[in-house]
């Protein structure tokens, strides 16, 4: 039988390439994003996908993307929940505190909402795979970015305790922890960095890859296929774990 995956924030970057591996995989998939050309450029690449308009931090809208999902699939047996911003960059007390709830609210509240959702539906067909896209800033510390690493971190704890809570029914949870991933996203995290310490963009760059052993960015095709291999029956007794997927990054200092 066919998978049925739902994968949110998959517009573009990272969301993207994991919606184009499940579906060359042979899955069936609906998205999500909040950006409608995305999506629509998305549909146009992937006709097999179907789409739905959505902001997962906001709760009445990831429950219509649920209903629209299992309209559209029959039912969910692997979700990825990838949404997420960089948020702030600086010294703590300098921050907005509008800003750090934004990014608590769509890095690991979305992650709540669409687990909520997907868990009934799991737990009545006693299978199901949840897959949570932390980060290296959820397992180490990350100055000038507390927002981010503390919601990252929040997301590794809710993975951990969840596959604990789930385990019974057959349902496996895991996080991804992706090191700098090439693309429009990173951009951006690496101009807002060079602002908050005074340094070129290019000088942030260069620290990325030194704190790296591989001494590379990592590309977005390398997280999608660590999520197809997770929610893939060769991944079927990996749950509760915490996989790097970062080229050894070693230090965020």
């Amino acid at each position: 039988m066919q998978q049925r995956v739902m994968i949110t924030a998959a517009g573009a970057g990272i969301g993207r390439a994991i919606a184009r591996a499940f579906i060359q995989a042979g899955a069936r998939v609906h998205v999500c994003d909040i950006d409608l050309g995305a999506l629509e450029a998305l549909a146009r690449e992937l006709p097999q996908l179907s789409y739905s308009l959505t902001d997962v931090g906001d709760e009445a809208q990831v429950e219509q993307f649920f209903r629209d999902g299992l309209e559209q699939l029959g039912g969910i047996d692997v979700l990825v929940n990838n949404a997420g911003i960089g948020g702030p960059a600086g010294r703590l007390e300098t921050l907005d505190s509008d800003a750090w709830q934004q990014t608590i609210q769509l890095n690991l509240n979305s992650t709540f909402y669409c687990c909520k959702q997907a868990l009934p539906l799991m737990r009545a067909q006693c299978s199901g795979a949840i897959i949570n896209l932390s980060s290296t800033a959820g397992i180490m510390g990350y100055p000038l970015r507390t927002p981010y690493a503390a919601a990252k971190w929040a997301v590794t704890g809710l993975t951990k305790s969840l596959a604990i809570e789930c385990g019974s029914d057959n349902i496996r949870v895991n996080a991804i922890c992706p090191g700098p991933v090439s693309g429009v996203r990173m951009d951006r995290v690496i101009r807002n960095e060079a602002s908050a310490r005074g340094l070129s963009e290019e000088e942030v760059r260069r620290s990325y890859v030194s704190q790296c052993s591989l001494k590379t960015f990592i590309d977005p095709e390398d997280i999608a296929a660590m999520a197809v291999f997770l929610g893939s029956a060769v991944g079927s007794r990996i749950s509760g774990q915490v996989i790097s997927v970062d080229g050894d990054t070693h230090t965020l200092a």
